[in-house]
């Protein structure tokens, strides 16, 4: 298992993903903490955070790598980092967008909800606040956008809701996300963030957590039974334990069926906190749970 999963993160996709396979070692995955990584739909491009790796303006800075000849290469940070905090990447379905999190000077207080247009040439254009629609005078994260680009699923502090980190979803109204209500069946008096939406919202992959600051976070799935999701069960990864820490679910829009996700493994294994690549979970849910 472990020479095929290697394989396959090294080498690009030519054999069968097995359990789990490391994305990008030594590129993308390398002894700094890597986090929250997101491929481009069409899959030449992918942006990840880092806590810690040299290179950046700032302490957490956005960094992306190329697809060439099947492998990631030329790891950069983004052009639209600053000084400040800039975290949790995610390309929009139809690729015109990536949208992030960030403390950066100018937004409505704490880590907010930006967006920045994709360029052909690879870069990026100016990082847009997403607004009061989705931002607090807390913490927002992880904005997620659905398939169609009408919804935004993100985490918040600042919103109420039933304790710490929340999941939200918001509603693009031509101008602005706006609306922005609890993800129902989901939230609890600890913390829930870092989502993934599989298929048009059938079903959700996402971070629990007793408290984000001081105790494991751990991924789960729920289905939604047409008007809210059931009980969550902890995603059936070996290193998605109890006492553990994996988050960062993204789904892989240039191959539906695959995530990335956040974690350390006994092997592969390049640093601190790598992205490692996995077979989504089925979807046996119903349409209903996201508007």
């Amino acid at each position: 298992m472990l020479a095929a999963s290697l394989l396959l993160a090294v080498a690009g996709p030519v054999v069968a993903l097995s359990e789990f396979g490391i994305e990008g070692m030594h590129v993308v995955s390398t002894p700094h903490s890597e986090v929250r990584g997101a491929v481009s739909p069409d899959g030449q491009r992918i942006v990840w955070g880092s806590t810690d790796r040299e290179g950046g303006p700032g302490g957490r800075d956005l960094w992306q790598a190329d697809r060439v000849d099947g492998r990631w290469q030329d790891a950069r940070p983004v052009s639209i980092n600053s000084p400040s905090k800039d975290y949790d990447p995610m390309f929009s379905a139809d690729g015109r967008w990536l949208y992030f999190f960030s403390d950066r000077p100018g937004g409505q207080g704490g880590d907010d909800l930006y967006r920045a247009a994709v360029l052909a040439d690879g870069g990026f254009g100016r990082a847009e606040n997403l607004g009061p629609g989705v931002n607090s005078g807390g913490a927002e994260w992880a904005p997620t956008p659905s398939r169609d680009g009408r919804h935004l699923l993100f985490a918040s502090n600042g919103f109420g809701g039933a304790g710490g980190q929340d999941l939200l979803v918001a509603t693009w109204n031509g101008k602005a996300f706006v609306d922005a209500k609890p993800l129902p069946g989901v939230n609890t008096a600890g913390d829930e963030f870092d989502a993934a939406w599989l298929g048009d919202g059938e079903a959700i992959v996402f971070t629990r957590s007793k408290n984000v600051k001081e105790a494991p976070v751990r991924l789960y799935v729920a289905q939604c039974d047409g008007a809210r999701y059931g009980e969550a069960t902890p995603l059936a990864l070996s290193f998605n334990t109890e006492d553990g820490f994996t988050y960062g679910p993204t789904l892989d829009w240039s191959k539906p069926g695959e995530l990335l996700v956040n974690g350390t493994a006994k092997a592969p294994r390049a640093g601190k906190m790598d992205i490692y690549r996995i077979k989504a979970p089925a979807v046996t849910g119903k349409p209903g749970c996201i508007g």
